[in-house]
């Protein structure tokens, strides 16, 4: 574990601090990102201020309106972005592991996801189709025929988090433009650069600057909330900051992830090899930074002893260091401010009668990943994210007791069962409270198409691509009243046309 020295590790700057108004710019305001790992300087983008959040949106809301950029050309543009981010792969990877979190293994995958996210993106073209109106099937509706299309709502504000930051800006820019909107991006202060390197590279594969602004900065998302001209906003964090956007601007369309306090559910049938594999991979995947991480596990009493065993063991043995070695399993907390929150939730549960097996000591930014046991119902590390390297383990001898345990939070994102019992797992998946249920499979799992969301407060809609293209346009209805047949208008249309040859 490093602590924090002053230097500099600059990997890439971009043409300048913000994309506005058709052109990159700086603005009026600076603000350095620096690397978590050791503080050391990786780069300068823009601060924007309240004005220039303004001037933003309110070019891109002219510009949607001044050109027209027709489907073909969008999805050209998607599927371009999708082959440059390819060939960029490594330098991706390594302004994702140096600004951020990830270790370089991590920031590899998500370069992966990230270009089949806009692949898929692409190909969801095809969702953007309406369907005829049954007029017909009322007698109110006789001589009416029509259909509708699906248009984009407008102007779309877009508020990203920093430990996924380039496949959650690719899931909120893709699909966002594929529908045909004006988006205004405000990246994680944390980790900006990646953001606009995606940025820069849609520019240059396509996408006009009259359909797309970036705006980082440390309040720049006030501002943008509050722009009348935003029709949607489409934000991926904390319940506190979507609580304090909900009540930031007009009433509009709101898409909000907001994570969870994951459960896992293991039966006494299960592979206690597999099930503690999932937790430590669950648990402690950027180090515990991660909406869908493992944080609260349930054991079937005979299982117990065994999976506690095997995950403390496997989780000692994770290697936490610099996020730049490949070997490294276990990286640093976005900021000191944010481990020492996680180190004080451990400290505060131990000392309420927890037991501490392994991990929990802070260095710095880094925690090392903790197992925790008979940690008290009102510890804030049950009962709220802890975001952070830190899994608690219970056992149970009424299944009935484990659900309802699992359901006891004010979130519900996703949710892992182990069991090869078919009819208990659907029963236990029915019963539980969330929006994805997967099945012998930790709750650290998604694909880019599924809808992906959650009940209670873990969010507003869904994401995901066809499921977002769907909320991010609105269907538009042209009826024609053909009872007119009668009238000497439409009696004149017809025998203007008659005799007329379709050749």
């Amino acid at each position: 574990m490093s602590a924090q020295v002053s230097h500099s590790r600059q990997v890439w700057q971009p043409p300048a601090g913000g994309f506005w108004e058709g052109v990159w710019r700086d603005g009026d305001q600076r603000m350095s990102v620096h690397d978590p790992e050791d503080g050391a300087y990786v780069g300068t983008v823009m601060d924007a201020t309240d004005a220039e959040v303004r001037r933003a949106v309110a070019y891109v809301a002219q510009g949607q309106l001044r050109l027209a950029w027709p489907l073909w050309e969008r999805r050209a543009a998607i599927e371009a972005t999708a082959v440059a981010l390819a060939a960029s792969a490594d330098r991706f990877a390594t302004i994702i592991a140096t600004e951020g979190c990830k270790t370089i293994t991590e920031a590899r995958a998500e370069v992966s996801r990230a270009v089949e996210t806009l692949r898929l993106t692409g190909q969801a073209a095809a969702a953007l189709t309406g369907r005829t109106v049954p007029f017909d099937n009322t007698p109110r509706g006789l001589g009416w025929t029509g259909w509708y299309t699906r248009e984009p709502v407008g102007v779309v504000a877009t508020i990203t988090p920093f430990n996924d930051p380039l496949n959650l800006v690719a899931h909120k820019l893709g699909p966002a433009l594929l529908a045909g909107n004006a988006v205004v991006l405000k990246p994680a202060p944390a980790t900006p650069l990646t953001a606009l390197a995606l940025v820069e590279l849609f520019l240059d594969n396509g996408v006009p600057g009259e359909y797309l602004a970036a705006v980082p900065g440390v309040h720049a998302g006030q501002a943008l909330v509050a722009d009348p001209r935003v029709d949607v906003v489409s934000f991926t964090g904390g319940p506190r900051t979507a609580d304090r956007i909900a009540q930031g601007g007009p009433a509009r369309k709101l898409i909000m992830e907001l994570g969870g306090n994951n459960a896992l559910i293991a039966c006494a049938d299960a592979d206690p090899a597999a099930v503690a594999a999932a937790v430590v991979d669950g648990a402690f995947g950027v180090a515990g930074q991660n909406c869908l991480s493992v944080q609260r596990v349930f054991v079937e009493a005979d299982l117990f002893p065994e999976v506690l065993e095997r995950v403390v063991r496997a989780t000692a043995a994770l290697v936490v260091g610099t996020k730049h070695d490949p070997a490294t399993d276990v990286g640093p907390l976005v900021t000191e401010a944010e481990a020492q929150r996680v180190a004080a939730w451990i400290d505060e549960a131990v000392a309420a009668g927890a037991t501490l097996h392994t991990g929990g000591a802070r260095k710095g930014s880094f925690v090392t990943p903790a197992v925790l046991t008979d940690v008290p119902g009102d510890a804030r590390i049950r009962v709220d994210e802890v975001f952070g390297p830190a899994v608690l383990l219970d056992p149970f001898s009424d299944l009935r007791e484990a659900i309802a345990s699992a359901n006891a939070v004010d979130t519900g994102l996703q949710a892992g069962v182990f069991t090869h019992d078919v009819d208990r797992a659907l029963a236990i998946a029915d019963a539980l409270t969330a929006g994805a249920v997967l099945i012998n499979s930790s709750s650290d799992f998604r694909i880019d198409a599924m809808p992906f969301g959650g009940f209670k407060r873990s969010g507003i809609g869904r994401e995901g691509i066809e499921s977002v293209i769907d909320q991010l346009t609105e269907p538009k209805i042209v009826a024609i009243n053909r009872g007119l047949r009668g009238s000497a208008n439409l009696n004149d249309v017809t025998q203007e046309l008659e005799g007329v040859i379709v050749r």
